[in-house]
């Protein structure tokens, strides 16, 4: 055999075991995205059942779904009217998708969150407690130092006290920005204080840590050590989606449908 067939030889089975890997890689990658998008919804409930202060210790996922069927229940939101649409499927919608989507979004040009495009539909989550209403979870995202955080924060029916807050998806620092996952950190948002008696958002994450003795000490909330940037995005992202171009509409309309 000369040597000019050998190598075609050796070509062709490269070829065909690339060929044979890439089907392969292929059909794994469609027979478990199915998986994916379930484990991914799975994290997301699991998070809005932890920030809304619902089931304790570690769920299994036959907990968290029967929890949050039970317990949560997912509306769109038409952010510029601040009502709920039956426009879209509530327990299907996405969000970001629809940020993506120039037909449901617009161009930002006061972007504090820098997330460059805010959708115009939205889900937000209710917990209901014989008939009234006990809490709400609103999404809420924008840029940290190196990533986008998505989480959501939980209010108590007065639609002004923090039940929770959380991040269920960001890239920051290990140690430093990551430090938005550190419990004791999410534990120092239950009881604050997000709007003013006029209604505008004055909540504030400080360098340096609170005052207990400030007057505004209710209003603010200890920034992340070493974490300067990460610290200032959630600040800017809180005053994005608690203002007007935000949930404000929609808590001003919530609370006086529910008198508070």
């Amino acid at each position: 055999m000369s040597n000019k067939e050998s190598t075609s030889k050796t070509v062709m089975v490269a070829l065909a075991v690339s060929l044979v890997s890439s089907v392969f890689v292929a059909g794994a990658a469609v027979s478990l995205k199915p998986v994916q998008v379930e484990n991914r919804l799975l994290d997301k409930q699991r998070s809005i059942l932890s920030i809304a202060g619902i089931g304790e210790g570690s769920l299994s996922r036959t907990e968290v779904k029967n929890l949050f069927d039970q317990q949560i229940t997912p509306h769109v939101l038409d952010l510029e009217t601040g009502e709920y649409t039956d426009q879209f499927d509530p327990t299907q919608f996405d969000n970001l998708k629809a940020a993506r989507d120039p037909k449901l979004s617009e161009p930002l040009e006061d972007d504090p969150a820098l997330i460059k495009r805010r959708e115009r539909y939205t889900t937000v989550y209710t917990v209901e407690e014989n008939g009234q209403l006990k809490s709400v979870i609103l999404p809420i995202r924008g840029y940290g130092l190196w990533s986008t955080l998505h989480g959501f924060i939980a209010l108590e029916k007065d639609l002004n006290t923090v039940v929770g807050l959380g991040f269920y998806q960001h890239a920051e620092t290990p140690g430093l920005g990551g430090e938005v996952d550190n419990p004791k950190w999410k534990g120092l948002w239950p009881g604050k204080k997000l709007y003013n008696a006029s209604g505008e958002p004055v909540i504030h994450i400080v360098k340096g840590g609170v005052d207990p003795s400030s007057p505004n000490a209710e209003h603010q909330v200890d920034a992340l050590a070493g974490a300067t940037l990460t610290s200032k995005g959630v600040d800017r992202l809180l005053q994005f989606w608690l203002g007007e171009q935000g949930f404000g509409p929609y808590l001003a309309k919530l609370r006086a449908q529910e008198g508070v």
